[in-house]
Order: C-alpha cells, then structure tokens, then sequence
C-alpha cells in the first residue's frame, strides 16, 4: 500500500487548490495527510506499511481531545460511502459552502461530498474570522449545481448562533435545504432558536474515526450501525468507520474491532443513551466524569438541564473542580444572554432541584464573557478549567 503523503490545506478560496489530490486520494491509490498550510508539516509516526489498509484515502487528525492528536485512517469506500448516505438523508446531491477549515474532517467532506456529486464548493474566506456579513456573501455566490438546486452548508454551534443573531445571515441560513451542525453539542436554546426561526438544522453527531458525521438528529445514517456497551459508551459501527489509527497499533486494537461479519466497530469516548424514539443521546465524554462525594455525575446530563430549565443561560460548559469536602465540586461554566443578570450558584441550585439529583446540581458557578473554543468549535476544557479556577 502506497504510504500517505502530507497535503498542505490553504485557508480561504485558496483550499479549492486540494481538490485534484482530494480526487486522486479517493482513487484509494494516493492517499494524503491534510493539514493547515500555516502550519508545519505533520511528523509522520513509524508504521508498518502491512497495517495500512487496501484502498487508503484520507489520514485525517484527530481533534486531540483525548490528549495528543492521533490520524485515523479512512479507505476511499468509508470516504464515499459517507457523502452517498449524507446526500441520501438530505434529499439529494447539491451545491455546499464551505465555511469550515478544511483541512478538518467536516470541512475535508464538503469537499469529498461535492466531488462525489460533481459539483464545486464555494468557499467562505475565513482568514479574518467567521462573521455573518461574511457567510451572507459566500452564501449569495453559491451558484445552483447542474441538474438540481438543492444548497447544503456544513457548521459549527458558535456559528449557527452568529448567524441567528443577525439578519442578513438568518436570511442566508434560510435559503439552503440543509444546514449540519456538528463539532461539538448544540445547546438546546440555540437549536430551539434555529428550528423557530425555519432553519433546516441536522445536528450530527460523528469524528474522524467515522469520516465525520455519521449519526443525524439521533438517527444514524443508513451505513451505520450504533449501540451503547455495558460502560455506557457509544460504539459507533458501518462503512464509514476508519480501520484504525496510523502508526498507533496498540489505540487501534483499543478502540477498533471487526465483528464475525466483517463489519468494522468503534467504541467512542462518549457515554450514551438510546432514548424512547430509538434516538441517540450524547450524556458526555467519559474522562469528563465528575465524582463528588462518591457519587458519579455526567456533564452532559447537567448542561442539559441548565439549558431546558435556565433560560438567562447561553453557553453552558460543566466540570469538576477539586473540592475538600466532596472530591470534586460540580461546577456550571457559562455565558448569559444579558451579561446584567445576577445567576449564583444557589440559584441554579434553587431552579434544578427535583430535576437533577441532589448530586449533581451545581455547587459553584462562573460567569465568563464567552466560552473559550479549539478546533471546530468545540469547548476549549483546559482554558475553561482555568478560567474557572482563577474565579474560585
């Protein structure tokens, strides 16, 4: 198997340049490492070219949410077999914006998924910053593909919230068929606002080591397959699951397997539910678990009630602090949609009380000005962490 060689990903239009290698990498017969131009090249980890699979396309990075980035590896199958069954649950192949850095997985499928349609991207010029102005104009220079005109767009919840915050860019939000959110949770009140307001939101749910989002409102795409273990993590199975990571045997044979079928599996970081409807519920990352005073308490189930019950709240980011008494305190991270609002912890307390269990209801609450972010939108824990600490 030919080993993958490093891709140079430009920001702005100029990331329109990968697409002929983007196209020979899902050949299966050149593979690539994306990665941001600015940046230095990858290093890349010894391997055994035995352990590369038939047919690679993509070694895309991890988001290094675990600790330190890792490359999962996708076959051009996985690759296309995604943006088939994401056109599928759309309503057909169309046009995408891009308005993601593509050299991450979300972005990289705009660009697979508009190749796989035989249609061209527009892309929005993020090197000043995401901005609704911006998205409004990139959304006007969408043209409609040939044979159809459907308009797609791919973004993360911080996004999805500037947007809805102006004009001229819920005006642009409304004029495509679909609108995926993903990258990191969407907040209840923010995905509430967006379906009010008639945006044609999927809020997916997927990682590299599934070629992106793979599971949609709850409902996984129709490759894939899902189930929660007897740890309460998600696994995530199907075609579009990456046959390990690239010079990482032992994280492979951790987290990856192949059932008698042949069907390849993935067990995620993330602790899950299957509700009422058969849908899929996200609780939180496993290593995000706060345990105070014996007790175990989910993040995620937190977050969600502050966001269904605590309407002055915007962001919400919940995590444990070290506490004396109790291990660790639950401590609530988050943003007011009126930074006059005067919300403690004793009020949290007061308005969760019967909806959470007495554990669980936080103990202490800092109010920042925004949420700190890495990547593609997701919460930046460590700045978070710190940031509550310094308000301790």
């Amino acid at each position: 198997m030919t080993a993958p060689r490093p891709l140079p990903v430009p920001a702005g239009p100029d990331a329109l340049s990968i697409l002929p290698a983007l196209e020979a990498a899902l050949t299966g017969r050149s593979p690539v490492i994306p990665y941001a131009a600015e940046l230095a090249p990858p290093v890349i980890p010894p391997h055994d070219p035995a352990d590369l699979p038939d047919g690679l396309a993509l070694a895309v990075g991890t988001s290094g949410s675990t600790g330190r980035p890792k490359r999962a590896l996708l076959t051009a199958d996985a690759v296309t077999a995604s943006a088939t069954a994401t056109h599928h649950v759309l309503g057909g192949s169309g046009g995408w914006l891009l308005a993601l850095p593509a050299h991450h997985i979300a972005g990289l499928q705009v660009l697979t998924r508009s190749l796989v349609a035989g249609t061209v991207p527009t892309v929005m010029d993020l090197r000043g910053g995401f901005t609704a102005a911006a998205f409004a104009r990139a959304a006007g220079c969408l043209a409609a593909p040939a044979g159809g005109s459907r308009r797609y767009t791919s973004l993360v919840p911080t996004q999805l919230g500037r947007l809805l915050d102006d004009p001229a860019g819920l005006e642009a939000l409304l004029t495509f068929d679909g609108v995926l959110v993903g990258g990191a949770a969407t907040p209840l009140a923010l995905e509430e606002r967006a379906r009010a307001a008639g945006v044609p939101l999927n809020l997916t749910y997927g990682m590299s080591e599934t070629a992106g989002g793979c599971v949609y409102d709850g409902v996984p795409l129709p490759v894939t397959r899902m189930h929660i273990d007897n740890d309460r993590h998600v696994v995530l199975g199907g075609d579009t699951v990456a046959h390990g990571y690239l010079g990482e045997p032992e994280l492979t044979a951790n987290a990856f397997s192949t059932d008698a079928d042949g069907m390849r599996w993935f067990r995620t970081d993330d602790l899950g539910h299957i509700d009422d409807d058969g849908r899929l519920v996200v609780d939180g990352r496993a290593d995000d678990v706060i345990i105070t005073g014996g007790i175990k308490v989910t993040p995620g189930v937190v977050e969600d009630a502050i966001a269904r019950h605590v309407h002055e709240v915007g962001d919400v980011v919940v995590l444990g602090l070290p506490d004396p008494e109790w291990g660790e305190a639950v401590c609530a991270a988050l943003t007011l949609l009126d930074p006059t609002t005067h919300l403690t912890a004793t009020d949290l307390r007061s308005r969760l009380s019967g909806i959470l269990p007495d554990a669980a209801l936080p103990r202490r609450v800092v109010i920042l000005p925004t949420i700190p972010l890495r990547g593609p939108g997701k919460p930046d824990r460590a700045a978070i962490r710190l940031a509550a600490e310094e308000h301790a």
